[in-house]
């Protein structure tokens, strides 16, 4: 495994991130023994929590205890000084003799759930996204709503129903008022939907009542995971007004099992256009992306290739609006993007626009078609330099069962 560094100019609190190249963190179950923090590289994982124990790897107090936990918090907690001087002794370490008694082949590892969820956040910020469910659902108006262009919209999730790549999930049930129907219905959803998303992995907290800086924000952020926010489309049609997503949201979120440190995507950040009319000057900052290659295969078969570059709001800037209010980011905090779409109908991120609110329904090799998911049914959403998500769709569960 070859050395090299990424260096990662970020504003204020971190100037330089030294990550080696196809590094990534997560919590694996080996063969013969219980979860413990690794690091992946290619297929492989090293286990850190070994490594520490045998004095490879001592760069912040506490590193042993730290990457012997269930989960990377800990590690994350200690800050980027700490993941800083860990990414430097692994680069170091990468084909170092002493280094491979510690590594296990990637398939023969349980990836689990990388980190414990503080807080989620769900944003709307791809633009073609937003437009296209403003056409589906407000046909003849406006397709953006008056605030779009001015902030970073979101909701608050679920965090105890975010779950590993890998998780089975349970085709969830609610409230739906059926077409032609003058009163709802309870049942399972028959609209069941997935969301291309990036995830992004807050490491430094801040402190309640004061508003981050959109030119500190990103010195909070500790990583990128892949994430599909599965979505009860309607069940969501028939609950959000007034107050936004509930239960068509919270019954699962699937994140990736490894998480890729901030600094590895630098080679990915692109220039953005211009954002119109200019955000106010708390989101003010020089456009930008992630020119990250994206997509969306559907039992076996690939139905949307997008990049993460079309997002319009930065993870800065979604942080600066989250905490304005002078809310605290907390370790462990999970920001999603939102559906991540682009301009043409086969780099959409999700099947309600795919689908086109199932008029066009997608077609699969074989001959069978989708509109939405069905039991049985897999999806796995794969991005350059991120780890893979998959789930598969099960009945629900009989009722009060």
């Amino acid at each position: 495994m070859p050395a090299s560094y990424t260096r990662f100019s970020l504003p204020s609190s971190r100037a330089v991130t030294v990550v080696p190249a196809g590094l990534s963190y997560g919590v694996f179950r080996p063969r013969d023994g219980g979860p413990r923090a690794g690091a992946r590289h290619g297929d492989r994982v090293l286990d850190l929590a070994a490594m520490a124990r045998d004095g490879l790897l001592d760069g912040f107090p506490g590193a042993a205890d730290a990457f012997a936990a269930q989960v990377l918090n800990p590690f994350i907690a200690a800050g980027a000084a700490a993941w800083d001087a860990t990414a430097e002794q692994l680069t170091a370490l990468l084909g170092d003799a002493r280094v491979e008694r510690h590594a296990h082949e990637l398939a023969d590892v349980t990836p689990q759930l990388p980190f414990a969820v503080a807080d989620y956040a769900d944003f709307y910020a791809s633009l073609d996204h937003a437009t296209n469910l403003g056409r589906l659902f407000r046909p003849g108006g406006e397709a953006l709503l008056p605030n779009w262009r001015h902030l970073p919209v979101g909701y608050h999730g679920r965090a105890g129903t975010v779950v590993v790549s890998g998780t089975d999930v349970v085709r969830p049930g609610g409230q739906y008022l059926a077409a032609g129907e003058a009163s709802p219905s309870f049942g399972p959803s028959r609209r069941l939907d997935i969301e291309l998303e990036l995830g992004f992995v807050i490491g430094g907290p801040s402190r309640l009542g004061e508003p981050v800086p959109i030119d500190e924000a990103l010195g909070h952020v500790f990583g990128v995971v892949l994430l599909n926010d599965w979505s009860a489309r309607d069940l969501q049609a028939w609950e959000y007004q007034p107050l936004g997503p509930f239960l068509g949201k919270s019954f699962a979120t699937s994140i990736g099992a490894w998480v890729t440190p901030l600094g590895a995507l630098e080679p990915f950040r692109v220039p953005a256009p211009a954002q119109e009319p200019e955000p106010l000057p708390y989101l003010r900052e020089q456009p930008w992306a992630f020119d990250l290659e994206l997509e969306v295969e559907l039992c076996g078969a690939v139905v949307a290739r997008t990049s993460a570059r079309h997002l319009y709001w930065t993870p800065a800037q979604m942080i600066a609006h989250l905490t304005a209010n002078g809310a605290s980011l907390r370790t462990g905090d999970l920001l999603g993007s939102g559906t991540i779409s682009g301009p043409e109908r086969e780099q959409r991120g999700s099947l309600i626009e795919l689908s086109w609110n199932g008029a066009e329904p997608i077609e699969l090799p074989g001959g069978a078609t989708r509109a939405f998911l069905e039991d049985g049914d897999t999806v796995v959403l794969r991005g350059a330099a991120l780890a893979e998500v998959g789930g598969r769709i099960v009945p629900a569960l009989p009722a009060g069962g």
